[in-house]
């Protein structure tokens, strides 16, 4: 990629690869990452896209934080030929943070706590209309707690309904809800929350469906902390992951699962129970799916343009 920029959002079609990140990025890849097409949105006040979500190869929704009327949605239906002003924040204070579909048609968007309440809505319409979930269906806030909008993971959808979003601060939580967002109930997790930047980062979920929360402390990348919890028979529990630092993104496929931040990566030969480090720098964003033929691959992206993919391969349990 010719321009350094920041990373931080993710996703695998059928037959492309998306990232985005600062100064309107979206790129696309159509040959398993080999090359890119730059299909920026332009024309447009300029914003940082930290999440995105592709229904097809063709069809993708790019997410913009700010505040206010910064943040944005954008729409593209011709693979990043054109893009339509999809949806523009109506509250002053307002920040998105991540948005999360289960269709075409139904999603949900997170934001930046307004009127003393998270910003949690639905969209039933493809993201073009949204209704804010009422303040008496989701928990009060903690105190100084907080959500951030790190990789496009710090919400996210599962089957059936479900979703779950993830805070932090000085109180790590996750959110979770089995009714299509109409309401929810926060638990929290034991990962690191002893400053206003720590706590939970993101979500990710192994191929046995099991919920992982990860994070750290933005202020210190590289700090020894507990930094991942998955959720099991006895609720949330720490895991030993070596401790080495924030993490922001997980993606798994068969038997394997990565996590990932821009110090380091870890990974997991066996969903996730038991973690080892990987060399080298890590990544902001990583995303799965399964390519023309079946074959999973795990796309990452980070700082000045980095991109990877991790082809994997089939396994038998």
């Amino acid at each position: 990629m010719e321009r350094k920029v920041s990373l931080r959002g993710s996703a695998v079609g059928k037959s492309s690869f998306w990232v985005t990140g600062t100064e309107n990025a979206v790129f696309r890849s159509i040959d398993g990452g080999d090359t890119w097409q730059d299909v920026s949105v332009t024309g447009q006040p300029v914003t940082d896209f930290r999440d995105i979500e592709v229904f097809d190869d063709h069809t993708a929704i790019v997410m913009g934080v700010g505040t206010g009327s910064e943040s944005r949605l954008y729409l593209t239906e011709d693979g990043g030929g054109h893009w339509e002003l999809l949806y523009s924040n109506p509250d002053s204070t307002g920040f998105f943070d991540s948005i999360a579909f289960w269709s075409r048609n139904d999603g949900l968007l997170l934001g930046d706590p307004v009127d003393g309440y998270y910003v949690v809505m639905r969209t039933r319409d493809g993201g073009r209309s949204w209704k804010r979930v009422d303040r008496d269906h989701l928990p009060s806030l903690s105190e100084n707690e907080a959500a951030f909008a790190a990789s496009g993971n710090t919400l996210i959808a599962g089957a059936a309904g479900e979703a779950w979003f993830t805070t932090g601060g000085f109180a790590a939580s996750v959110y979770s809800t089995s009714d299509f967002g109409q309401s929810w109930e926060r638990i929290p997790v034991p990962i690191h929350s002893e400053t206003a930047t720590s706590g939970g980062y993101a979500l990710g979920r192994n191929r046995q469906g099991q919920v992982f929360v990860m994070g750290g402390d933005f202020q210190n990348r590289p700090g020894k902390y507990p930094n991942v919890a998955a959720f099991g028979d006895q609720g949330w529990q720490s895991l030993d992951t070596g401790q080495r630092g924030l993490r922001t993104a997980m993606a798994c496929a068969e038997r394997l699962c990565v996590i990932s931040g821009k110090t380091g990566s870890d990974v997991s030969f066996d969903h996730g129970t038991t973690w080892r480090a990987m060399p080298g720098n890590g990544y902001y964003t990583l995303a799965v799916g399964k390519t023309v033929g079946g074959k999973e691959v795990i796309l990452a992206a980070g700082h000045d343009g980095r991109v990877a993919t991790l082809s994997v391969k089939k396994s038998g349990g």
